[in-house]
């Protein structure tokens, strides 16, 4: 009989500065070669879990393990962070973090160097590894230098190439494009059957991963293993949406059109598919449901004008953009890691200023204003809060915007408890900043840029890393201040789904240029768009295409108009 190489039995961990459990009787067993997908609620204790694994509780964060926990035969309790590492492989949501090397050959050789391993073999080693992970081009490349997808395989190698057994990931896919996100899945898939390896990820992105063919889903709530299952059985059941999951797209899409999971065959598979009153399901759904015609905004807010900008002279980041925002939409930019969207963002903002072309905002020259002056009209939100935030309280937080314009004190309270109400934090703004959750910190950001009654704003990632709760919690927030505050509002995301269900319109940038300017179905089924701009062709389309429905990129636009409706409705 097979031994699991990870194995959990009435498992429960406490942090030192928390007053309660973490982790409460976790049994679980997971064997050789398997895949597993962990994923939960923010808060559920993924992340936790993780931390057991590769050592870094309790040696970094420290706290009360009571129970079992056996990594490959040892003990978690008992061994460090570097005894861990010869069985437990991690690679982080940010790779950028675990870098050390100058060069990416320096980063792949990192951990035989530290084994004091001989020159001969960590050559040998290098150039294999490389060659697995089609690395070998940029092997004298800086890890910085090259793209979101190649320094995900960096760290790969660099813990690969320690010959570990098991490799953890946390969110992989979060910082990737979509089109980086899939080969990392697919590369990882072929490696874990090449080298027989035990992969665990921690991913909110459920369907990329579960492409990847997933062994078993494990599902955590409060702390506790809620469901560990097949996947499919488990999309059965609808466990996914039970616990704040989202499930895949056109399993959603069958639900809407009354098909009955239960008895669909190749459940995980949307070119697989099948069930004997499906097709008849998804004709007469798609017949029923009448498209919207929704009114187009007409007043011109920016202007992008044939802007070009790079940081060296002869590599053009930015290359003869042009196009408009009008007032009171939502806009999604998308476009393949280091297409020029933070870089375009930042040219608005004031942050960079362009070689060549124009900016105009309200008809006016955006350029000659300051930075300050820019962030009364367009407010640029970070991806990271935390990178934000400067006071420990959130009323001063919110305040500190017009207190450096010097803005009369009983103006700033009148101006902030609005923008506190408005954005459903009035009832904390005495709370230290260091007790939000990430979305709440999300919020409070939010609402430090509204309090200076902007016209515009940009979100980088809004909702990375987010389960489905908080993102529909961002979001819908988001949608009702568009609403009352008329905002003009643009996300930069990776999230095809954040694009195709909340905004009007996609932009998509290409090597810094406009490859295309349209609605986001139309964008998400146009299969030249998606691979230049290294996007992902929704199931949604491949499910209408399979079922040769009348229009694929209008049973998308019906789908999303369906769940925008029950979002309103509820």
């Amino acid at each position: 009989m097979v031994k699991p190489i990870i194995h959990f039995k009435n498992f429960s961990f406490q942090y030192d500065s928390q007053a309660e459990k973490t982790l409460k009787d976790i049994n679980l067993d997971i064997f050789p070669g398997e895949k597993v997908l962990l994923a939960g609620a923010s808060g559920s204790g993924k992340s936790t879990l993780g931390r057991c694994l590769n050592g870094l509780i309790p040696e970094a964060f420290p706290g009360k393990m009571t129970g079992t926990c056996l990594i490959n035969g040892h003990q978690a309790k008992d061994s460090s962070i570097f005894e861990l590492s010869f069985d437990v492989g991690t690679v982080l949501q940010d790779p950028d973090s675990q870098f050390v090397g100058l060069t990416v050959v320096e980063d792949l050789a990192f951990s035989l160097e530290n084994d004091c391993q001989p020159q001969a073999k960590m050559q040998a080693a290098t150039r294999e590894w490389a060659q697995k992970l089609q690395l070998t081009e940029f092997l004298q490349h800086s890890p910085q230098e090259i793209s979101g997808g190649q320094k995900q395989r960096v760290a790969m190698g660099g813990v690969l190439i320690d010959e570990s057994k098991i490799l953890l990931f946390d969110e992989p896919l979060a910082n990737l494009d979509p089109a980086a996100g899939q080969a990392t899945m697919q590369l990882l898939n072929h490696l874990a059957a090449q080298q027989d390896l035990t992969v665990i990820i921690i991913e909110h992105r459920i369907e990329e991963v579960l492409s990847a063919g997933i062994d078993r889903l494990v599902l955590l709530k409060d702390g506790q293993v809620a469901a560990n299952d097949r996947p499919e059985k488990l999309l059965v059941t609808g466990s996914l949406a039970e616990l704040g999951l989202r499930e895949p797209l056109y399993l959603s899409a069958l639900r809407r059109a009354g098909v009955n999971l239960a008895e669909c065959s190749s459940l995980l598979d949307v070119q697989q598919i099948n069930a004997a009153a499906l097709p008849q399901a998804l004709q007469q759904w798609d017949t029923e449901l009448e498209l919207s015609s929704a009114a187009k905004p007409k007043i011109p807010l920016l202007e992008v004008e044939q802007l070009d900008f790079g940081y060296q002279p002869d590599r053009p980041i930015i290359k003869n953009l042009s196009f408009t925002l009008y007032q009171g939409e939502m806009v999604s930019l998308v476009g393949k890691n280091g297409t020029g969207k933070s870089t375009l963002s930042n040219l608005i903002a004031g942050f960079l200023t362009p070689t060549a072309g124009n900016i105009k905002f309200t008809g006016k020259n955006l350029l000659k204003l300051s930075v300050k002056q820019r962030a009364e009209k367009i407010g640029y939100i970070l991806q990271d809060p935390n990178q934000m935030i400067s006071q420990t309280k959130i009323f001063d937080e919110v305040a500190s915007g017009l207190r450096l314009r010097n803005v009369a004190e009983a103006t700033i309270k009148e101006k902030v408890i609005e923008i506190l109400r408005i954005c459903g934090l009035y009832e904390m703004r005495n709370w230290p900043i260091a007790a939000l959750s990430f979305g709440q910190k999300k919020r409070v950001t939010i609402a430090s840029i509204l309090v200076l009654a902007p016209q515009m704003l940009i979100l980088d990632e809004p909702t990375a890393g987010q389960d489905l709760y908080h993102y529909t919690e961002i979001m819908n927030f988001l949608e009702k201040l568009q609403r009352q505050q008329h905002l003009t509002i643009v996300l930069i995301t990776h999230d095809m789904h954040l694009m195709l269900e909340y905004t009007q319109r996609t932009l998509v940038l290409s090597n810094g240029s406009l490859l295309a300017d349209a609605i986001p179905a139309a964008v998400l089924t146009n299969d030249q768009i998606i691979q230049q701009a290294s996007l992902a062709r929704t199931s949604l389309f491949d499910l209408a295409e399979r079922f040769k429905l009348p229009s694929a990129t209008d049973f998308v636009s019906k789908f999303i108009q369906a769940e925008r409706q029950e979002r309103i409705d509820d």
